[in-house]
């Protein structure tokens, strides 16, 4: 195979695409791509100007005839400039894949009518340092814009790429993008304390200065004593029932608990006294995963015990404090991340309290240590002694103010009993019981339903949901699970991957093979019959049951798709009976599925066995070509989760999935979002991931260190998201209804 080799450059650049000539092949989804004379051109007169339709995927790829050598030039990193020619910003995403397929994704937005020149960290140090943060800073300093990493394989073979692309998601209107220059350039020198005390006292980013960073706690005191006097002057919205639903508009059957009803073609909420609710709130309001990784661990083993009866997972659990007697085994297992803080307490300061231990990481710098949480520690500065009940009554308040209607899921157990508003309880389904690989695991394999302690376990997590609840009917309803890797539709393969790795499983170490291979014998009375249907040469049951790898898989998709229903059926329903056994009053919420993961089997399961269908769904809106399809199931949806971010006044280094330049194009893109949901007629809530910023350094589970929060570190919050947040919420119900 021959490679193309990057066109003659400086010392320090080399040209890969400059649209003077036509050498890579421009292909267009959902876009057109021309080659212009473009006063906007930055290498020559002639620029890529592309025309991006609202759709869902909207992508333009440039193809080498010969795969393009990237390497053999030290280390570098890719760039290119472009314009956003649209009225609003763009968050434009960039793959770069090799000819294996390997694939890096990066993205980053574009203000309305602005330039930039982006570039993509390709080798060096900074590509391949394993810091525990989702993004770090730029190593050398640059007026140019780092993309920000997406998800991909480090490992690509820069020495054979195959294309590259160009792509935007979920947009509702048109856009227009102007690219050139795509070059190849050297790394600048590396600033040697670019990750070296990046984070202040107070656990902010320590070399970036912003309109609300803390930097006393005479300043933090004195913010703390201004909000609470606004809190206690704010009159909240209006027309609001005791429960957060709309007083002013019709008044329904109230049950004494939350439900479901349709009303002149929408589905709504409906409160414990029958009014109309629709649920506007924030997830993840609790004290769990706020910590960060300080780079210390304990050598006494003792520390990792976990007890298989648990039921909260690790990424769940408030700050768990290292026994004293273990302490004295404290070690430095990674200088780098210890490096990153300008200060950490003694545990015998004052604030030493907030350290915790970690047992597993999810991923990072290391597979277990000690954390620390910054947020605690201000909230302790900020209120004194106390603050725990302060920081549960300041939250509440500024539910109210911003005018929330409810909590989202994950919510600190200490709000279940607030009767002031609305929340949703949840759990998580953890054990030793048998797992599936669907191939797209990332948070973790799929339960075998099938085996008897995955019930049990099952049983066991929603009977302690039930006694956190205690039957309150503030509690609207329950989600159990999040985000489970049910499998992508891509291709069937990639859809019945679950069940193709419970087939090629022995029928004696997999309930899911056993149960798969009775439905099977139950529909052919032989293994020829089987055979002849699938395509297959198996030499008896027994043989089947040893093992079935299915090579070609086209003749068995109709009894995948079967097998596959009755798995996804098996996990509802389990989870529902459980459900209606200890909690009949409550609503099943779902397990809120990814976009990204949404066979058709596990959405048809999920409407037999849920009273409300969720979702979480990171993008600038509830897309029609995404979600109409909800019109044909006509049931009541919620969004679990969504966000916008940006590294614009944060001092953090990764904006969040989804991009706005600045705070307020944030809070923008969050009223949109909103009011997306808002006017779709199936959906009767959605709910913002998160309260809190992550940490600058990242939160311990898997180093997310995204700009997503509502308030900074130190419980600051943002006055374009409040203000934005008053604007939507005030007037939700009376827009919802079409008043």
């Amino acid at each position: 195979m021959t490679t193309a080799v990057v066109g003659e450059g400086t010392a320090n650049q080399w040209p890969v695409e400059s649209f003077e000539s036509v050498p890579a092949k421009i292909e267009a989804r959902n876009a057109t791509a021309n080659i212009v004379a473009s006063k906007k051109a930055t290498d020559g007169s002639r620029a890529l100007a592309i025309s991006f339709e609202p759709r869902v995927d909207d992508v333009v790829t440039l193809s080498f005839a010969k795969p393009l050598d990237l390497g053999g030039r030290g280390d570098v990193n890719l760039a290119f400039d472009v314009f956003n020619d649209s009225p609003m910003s763009t968050q434009i995403f960039f793959n770069i894949v090799d000819v294996d397929g390997r694939a890096q994704r990066r993205s980053a937005a574009i203000p309305a009518q602005g330039s930039a020149t982006l570039y993509a960290v390709l080798s060096g140090f900074e590509a391949s340092v394993q810091t525990g943060l989702r993004e770090i800073p730029p190593g050398w300093r640059s007026d140019d814009v780092k993309l920000f990493w997406r998800n991909g394989d480090r490992g690509l073979d820069l020495s054979r790429i195959a294309h590259i692309s160009f792509e935007l998601e979920a947009i509702t209107t048109p856009r227009k993008l102007v690219i050139d220059n795509i070059r190849l350039r050297s790394n600048p020198a590396t600033d040697p304390f670019f990750l070296t005390e990046i984070v202040d006292r107070f656990g902010q980013a320590a070399k970036v200065d912003y309109p609300i960073k803390i930097h006393s706690e005479a300043e933090l005191k004195a913010a703390a004593a201004k909000e609470l006097a606004e809190l206690a002057a704010s009159k909240g919205p209006p027309e609001r029932s005791r429960w957060g639903g709309w007083s002013a508009g019709p008044t329904l059957k109230g049950t004494g608990f939350f439900r479901t009803e349709k009303v002149d073609g929408k589905w709504w909420l409906v409160d414990p006294d029958g009014h109309l609710f629709f649920s506007s709130g924030i997830a993840n309001v609790r004290m769990a995963n706020l910590e960060t990784v300080t780079g210390y661990d304990f050598e006494d083993p003792s520390v990792r015990k976990i007890d298989p009866e648990e039921l909260t997972p690790e990424d769940s659990r408030d700050v768990v404090p290292v026994d004293p007697s273990v302490r004295g085994t404290r070690f430095l297992a990674s200088p780098l991340r210890r490096s990153m803080f300008q200060w950490l307490p003694a545990y015998d300061d004052p604030l030493g309290d907030h350290y915790g231990y970690r047992r597993t990481f999810h991923q990072g710098a290391l597979e277990h240590g000690e954390v620390y949480s910054f947020y605690k520690a201000n909230l302790e500065r900020r209120y004194g002694d106390g603050y725990m009940k302060k920081w549960r009554d300041v939250t509440l308040s500024r539910m109210r103010d911003w005018g929330m209607t409810s909590f989202g899921n994950w919510i600190d157990p200490i709000y279940y009993d607030n009767q002031e508003m609305p929340y949703f309880a949840n759990g998580w389904i953890i054990g030793k019981f048998k797992t599936l690989s669907s191939g797209f695991d990332y948070w973790s394999p799929l339960p075998d339903v099938y085996d008897p302690e995955f019930k049990r376990r099952a049983r066991l997590t929603i009977e302690q949901i039930a006694r956190e609840v205690k039957g309150s009917p503030w509690c609207v309803g329950v989600f159990v699970d999040n985000e489970k890797s049910w499998g992508r539709t891509d291709t069937p393969r990639y859809q019945y991957a679950a069940v193709l790795d419970a087939l090629a499983r022995p029928s004696t170490d997999s309930p899911a093979k056993a149960a798969f291979t009775k439905m099977l014998q139950g529909k052919y009375k032989s293994i020829g019959a089987l055979n002849v249907a699938w395509g297959t040469q198996y030499s008896s049951w027994d043989n089947f049951a040893a093992g079935a790898k299915i090579e070609t898989i086209d003749p068995a998709i109709p009894d995948l798709s079967w097998l596959f229903a009755d798995y996804a059926e098996t996990y509802f329903r389990t989870v529902r009976d459980e459900l209606k056994r200890v909690m009949p009053d409550h609503m099943y919420m779902g397990v809120r599925m990814a976009e990204w993961g949404m066979p058709a089997e596990v959405t048809k399961a999920a409407l037999k066995y849920s009273d409300v269908l969720s979702y979480n769904v990171y993008r600038e809106t509830i897309h029609p070509e995404s979600w109409d399809f909800l019109k044909k199931l006509d049931r009541p949806t919620i969004i679990g989760e969504f966000h916008i971010g940006s590294t614009s006044d944060t001092g953090l280094y990764h904006p969040g999935l989804v991009i706005g330049v600045d705070q307020a194009d944030r809070a923008r893109m969050y009223e949109q979002y909103m009011n997306s949901v808002l006017d779709h007629p199936m959906m009767v809530g959605a709910h913002w991931f998160q309260y809190i910023d992550d940490n600058v350094t990242g939160r311990a589970y898997d180093g997310e260190n995204y700009n997503v929060g509502w308030v900074t570190n130190t419980d600051m919050p943002y006055p374009e998201m409040t203000a934005s947040a008053r604007r939507f919420n005030y007037d939700l119900y009376r827009r919802r209804f079409g008043n």
